[in-house]
């Protein structure tokens, strides 16, 4: 197993966390000379904070370990490619890496939709991305969380159906 892959695992675990206070699992670890310094766990719905994502949080948790906003010779490793709003606070972080699992087509912003990581004209700094790095696992860590969400919904509908039903029969 290689370095990225064992940090994307703890990455994961992360995930994990989120998913476990019914969050879109999305984990985020920050390394810098081969230990973790920061990590992150998406807590939107837990703070009702749009900005909670999992690299917003581990990006203030490492700025806090280095005691500076530039995190220059770190590697973010994410589960999923970072929005526009978390790309653009780390080309203003300065990492060396980001390195993430699942790309994000539709609104990824480390290469899928767009890329401010290394655009042209460049921003204050561009970094290397590394996308794929266990691709799979991180996929089917999603997949499983929203195939349970769709689940909870349906069964929801269904009770509030049947509920409702039977209102309308003793009336």
């Amino acid at each position: 197993m290689t370095e990225d892959e064992q940090f994307m695992l703890l990455a994961m675990r992360e995930a994990e966390k989120a998913r476990e206070a019914d969050e879109v699992p999305c984990g985020c670890v920050i390394v810098k000379d081969g230990r973790v310094i920061a990590r992150g766990w998406n807590q939107v719905e837990t703070l009702k904070d749009a900005t909670a994502h999992a690299e917003m949080l581990a990006l203030t948790a490492a700025e806090a370990a280095v005691g500076d906003w530039r995190l220059e010779g770190c590697t973010v490793y994410v589960t999923k490619e970072p929005c526009p709003m978390c790309a653009g606070a780390l080309v203003h972080c300065r990492p060396d890496r980001v390195v993430f699992g699942i790309p994000d087509p539709k609104g990824g912003a480390c290469g899928g939709w767009i890329n401010l990581l290394d655009s042209n004209p460049p921003l204050n700094h561009k970094c290397a991305v590394q996308g794929g790095v266990l691709g799979e696992a991180c996929l089917e860590q999603f997949r499983s969380f929203f195939r349970a969400a769709r689940a909870a919904a349906r069964e929801r509908k269904l009770r509030e159906r049947e509920e409702g039903s039977g209102d309308d029969a003793g009336n």
